[in-house]
């Protein structure tokens, strides 16, 4: 009898986790003997993964913050390190997550299991070294950024332009109009999105200062809105917290992320995965990112691209204001969201750009053709 064919999966964070069960879901429709079992989310159980390991136990924010998920994290490696040695899959596919997934195609190399990494490292923008041994232990790699292809190639790996996975997820055409009368928000303005990330360490570090732009806004905005869409990964009592201390109007809402986005009229936003989201629907912004003092410190040394925002580097200009570490403060943020709301023209190209950055990242598909990589891999085995 033909064995059935197995792929481990493994994201360690909330957006892997929405990439990782659209890309099961992709396979599944080519093969749907295949079997799946790994490190993920609830998107990816839903999708037909035996999670072995929740990616809540693996997510982090900066090198301080990892100190404490260490033992959880120790413990995953081995959990997986013995199954691929003593049972192996047929192929592994590490989603994003470096740190970790780098060190396990490592282990998968050694016991002959086949890699396909999806969602490239950020070795183009730190830690280039890691690129020998992505060479050395990834078989293929499925990219989403326009400039990683060429980058990747010119080391050695061999590489796959995919497009980026988000442009699928994101319904088309949605209307502002709509959003905003469904929402209840006809007379309201400005309506300010408020993501302030999808980590508990980031919601401490961005959400009190968001919270306070707000209130200064709405000094000069009496019909002001703040939505607050809240990612899957986070405690809505932690959220509540802090809006409860506050006098601004500001509700957690119980939209999509991309319902909410739609009705705003402007958006502050911790960089990753968010922003990007925020591009493709064509909405204003201001990225925001704080981390602990070693973390910021460390990074500033070693990061080589002028950008930290992901759609400023697409763009290859700052389209987004970047507000970072000591710069991100209530006073500052207001006074950047007044400009953007007030700008008029500066509003428009702003607008003009992201749509650029949206063609940019694709046509859309990425997960099939991931997915068709997949399953030639796994034809192979």
């Amino acid at each position: 009898m033909k064995k059935t064919k197995e792929v481990m999966i493994v994201a360690g964070e909330a957006s892997a986790d929405l990439h990782g069960s659209n890309l099961v879901r992709a396979i599944k429709r080519l093969d749907p003997t295949i079997g799946f079992y790994g490190i993920g989310g609830k998107q990816m159980e839903e999708a037909g993964v035996k999670i072995l390991i929740p990616a809540s136990d693996m997510a982090v924010v900066g090198l301080t913050e990892v100190f404490f998920k260490l033992p959880r994290i120790a413990k995953a490696n081995r959990t997986l390190k013995n199954l691929l040695k003593n049972s192996p899959p047929d192929l592994l596919v590490p989603i994003d997550y470096p740190g970790f997934n780098i060190h396990l195609a490592g282990h998968a190399k050694r016991y002959k299991v086949p890699v396909l990494y999806y969602i490239s490292p950020q070795v183009w923008a730190w830690r280039t070294g890691r690129i020998k041994k992505i060479a050395k232990r990834v078989d293929r790699m499925a990219v989403i950024l326009p400039f990683e292809e060429r980058f990747y190639r010119e080391r050695g790996v061999d590489v796959d332009y995919v497009g980026h996975p988000l442009l699928d997820s994101i319904p088309q055409h949605l209307d502002k109009d709509e959003m905003t009368r469904k929402m209840g928000l006809e007379n309201a303005y400005p309506v300010l999105g408020l993501l302030p990330g999808s980590r508990n360490e980031e919601i401490g570090n961005h959400l009190p200062v968001m919270i306070k732009a707000v209130e200064i806004l709405s000094s000069q905005y009496p019909r002001l809105r703040g939505l607050l869409p809240i990612a899957p990964t986070i405690p809505t009592e932690l959220v509540e917290s802090f809006l409860k201390q506050s006098s601004a109007e500001i509700s957690i809402s119980q939209s999509s992320i991309y319902h909410t986005l739609t009705a705003c009229d402007l958006a502050l936003v911790a960089s990753g995965t968010a922003t990007v989201e925020t591009a493709i629907l064509g909405v204003p912004m201001i990225l925001v990112y704080r981390a602990s003092t070693i973390t910021f410190w460390v990074g500033k040394r070693v990061l080589k691209v002028p950008f930290l925002g992901l759609v400023n580097l697409v763009a290859g200009e700052q389209v987004i204001p970047e507000l970072i570490q000591d710069d991100l403060t209530p006073d500052r943020l207001a006074h950047e969201a007044l400009e953007i709301l007030e700008g008029g023209q500066k509003r428009e190209n702003m607008i003009e750009k992201l749509g650029m950055v949206k063609e940019r990242l694709g046509r859309g598909g990425a997960s099939e053709r991931t997915a068709k990589i997949a399953i030639e891999m796994l034809n192979l085995c």
